[in-house]
């Protein structure tokens, strides 16, 4: 169908499986990275042997001051044309107010708010031409903070309302919306403030989530066409109980 989606922090975890299953349903894809270039190389060969000329992957790190319109004229270069953004993307830490200092601040803003937001400025003129949408990686816990995480709970709600200022603004052509994930995923360094277990108890569900359960919310963003402004929860009715 020759639809282009590009995804941030695409080499692991959610984003590599948003890229592999937006690629089998036949989309092109560009994937970002920061540090992960051998793990963005492995998949983008996989996803190219699947489908020749169907991956490409891009460089970026939000805590420097990046020109995204690099990127944009690769994807004009090899695609001509980008029709979703997935801003995926995000550092995920706990912050001790005590002994908080301007870099973990920054690297927490960085890639929540300001990275999402200078890179969907910068891929509005693709998006506006294939009247395209953007969809954002949100968090519910940007209605109710995550205890040990406050900086990371104030960058994710700033960035929910940039999903509801850009939809604003991108209106008519480009559509704007979010995903809040609840527990799919772990961290991969084991913090939290409670332990699987406890967050499981207070889901819902009784069960924790899966990539498939994130995608198929992204999915419905992505098919219709009169949302905006919306942010989805994807949690298991955890948020019922937070």
């Amino acid at each position: 169908m020759n639809k282009v989606m590009l995804i941030t922090g695409a080499a692991v975890r959610i984003g590599a499986y948003i890229a592999q299953a937006a690629h089998k349903e036949g989309y092109n894809i560009v994937m970002h990275y920061r540090y992960s270039k051998a793990q963005t190389q492995d998949l983008q060969n996989k996803l190219n042997q699947i489908r020749p000329k169907s991956c490409i992957s891009a460089q970026a790190d939000f805590d420097k001051q990046t020109d995204f319109n690099d990127i944009i004229k690769t994807i004009d270069v090899h695609f001509g044309r980008l029709d979703v953004l997935i801003n995926n993307a995000s550092d995920f830490f706990p912050t001790d107010l005590d002994k908080l200092n301007e870099t973990e601040y920054n690297k927490l803003f960085n890639s929540n708010v300001k990275g999402p937001l200078f890179l969907s400025q910068a891929c509005y003129p693709l998006l506006k031409q294939s009247k395209g949408s953007i969809i954002n990686m949100v968090d519910i816990h940007a209605d109710k903070p995550l205890k040990n995480y406050p900086v990371y709970s104030m960058a994710k709600a700033a960035n929910k309302m940039m999903v509801k200022a850009l939809a604003k603004e991108f209106a008519p052509d480009v559509r704007v919306n979010g995903i809040s994930p609840g527990c799919i995923l772990m961290p991969l360094d084991g913090s939290a403030c409670y332990d699987k277990d406890e967050i499981i108890n207070r889901t819902a569900l009784g069960r924790q989530g899966s990539e498939h359960n994130l995608y198929h919310g992204i999915k419905f963003l992505m098919e219709n066409d009169y949302m905006t402004g919306e942010i989805i929860k994807v949690d298991g009715g955890r948020s019922l109980h937070m």
